[in-house]
């Protein structure tokens, strides 16, 4: 007792110490112990504040300016948010988004799955078939696009209606049909997407121990059993990150519309970030293309959090 409260007095007296101690004297020790985190911090800090907070600002006090890009800029209010709850186009355009996420997010994490799971089996050439999963991640999104749009041309002689056509389904418009041009888009992310994917599964499953699959062998599991009781319910950490990072791709989609419908057929593929970005880069109207970034950003947060309470509950990362 005598030893601690000894040890207790001189740690309070080493305190009342570095109080009494002057400001710059206190700055020169700190700098002195501190400084090569300190000289790695701030060129982080300073373009954290360059390329992050103004940006993030600065689109702020945009949404109440009708900013002309070349001459004076007016405070118009709340102006452009008003227009954005009569603007049906920008509603159509997240409820495009919305459907390209039901078309994606799903079948993206049950794709990622399956494959980690073929690759986690002990199958020959596990490796080669790891890479060929993954090599769509890699590949240049041009190229994949062109790929894709070239296999589903609205036409006789497109791959896939030959395809088809063996199975006497009759050709179908695919990108050219306002009913099935968002779900050809939703494949092709999709393929790009589900590698990666894959990756992220493949990891959950070898952090698995091997002592939980064989003790349920003993009591005479079967590998569903196995997969259902023991595989899923510990993936869910991956379950979590996956469904908050392919949610947000959805909400993001851009290029595979840009590349490949410009926002059509009858604006059946014109996503909200599509559409921010002809409201800003082809209309110029730059103050609406910040509202509606700032929708986007709403929108997001509140299916994040929502993923947060119901996925992300008792959740433990590994």
């Amino acid at each position: 007792m005598q030893n601690n409260q000894e040890l207790h007095e001189q740690s309070h007296n080493q305190k009342q110490q570095k109080q009494k101690l002057p400001f710059k004297t206190r700055l020169k020790k700190n700098w002195e112990k501190y400084a090569i985190i300190y000289i790695f911090f701030v060129p982080i800090f300073i373009h954290f504040l360059i390329f992050q907070v103004f940006p993030f600002m600065f689109s702020l006090v945009l949404t109440f300016m009708d900013w002309k890009v070349i001459g004076e800029s007016e405070f118009v209010g709340l102006e452009h948010w008003k227009r954005f709850f009569e603007d049906d186009l920008a509603h159509r355009a997240i409820w495009n988004t919305v459907l390209f996420s039901i078309y994606y997010i799903i079948p993206t994490m049950a794709l990622g799955l399956i494959l980690a799971l073929i690759i986690n089996s002990g199958v020959r050439f596990a490796g080669f078939f790891k890479g060929i999963f993954f090599l769509p991640v890699v590949t240049s999104f041009v190229i994949i696009a062109g790929i894709w749009g070239w296999m589903f041309q609205g036409t006789a002689d497109g791959m896939v209606n030959i395809i088809l056509g063996f199975f006497g389904i009759e050709p179908q418009l695919f990108l050219s049909d306002s009913d099935q041009a968002l779900m050809v888009l939703a494949g092709l992310s999709i393929l790009k997407v589900s590698g990666s994917t894959m990756i992220y599964y493949y990891a959950g499953l070898q952090s698995i121990p091997n002592q939980l699959y064989e003790a349920a062998r003993i009591d005479g599991a079967n590998s569903l059993k196995m997969f259902w009781n023991i595989t899923f319910p510990l993936l869910k950490p991956i379950h979590f990150y996956v469904a908050i990072i392919t949610t947000i791709g959805s909400f993001q989609i851009f290029d595979s519309t840009f590349l490949l419908t410009g926002g059509g057929p009858n604006y059946s593929t014109t996503t909200i970030v599509y559409y921010l970005y002809e409201q800003g880069f082809t209309s110029l109207n730059l103050s609406y293309a910040a509202v509606l970034s700032y929708i986007l950003f709403f929108i997001i947060l509140v299916i994040s959090l929502i993923q947060r309470k119901y996925l992300g509950k008792d959740t433990q990362i590994y």
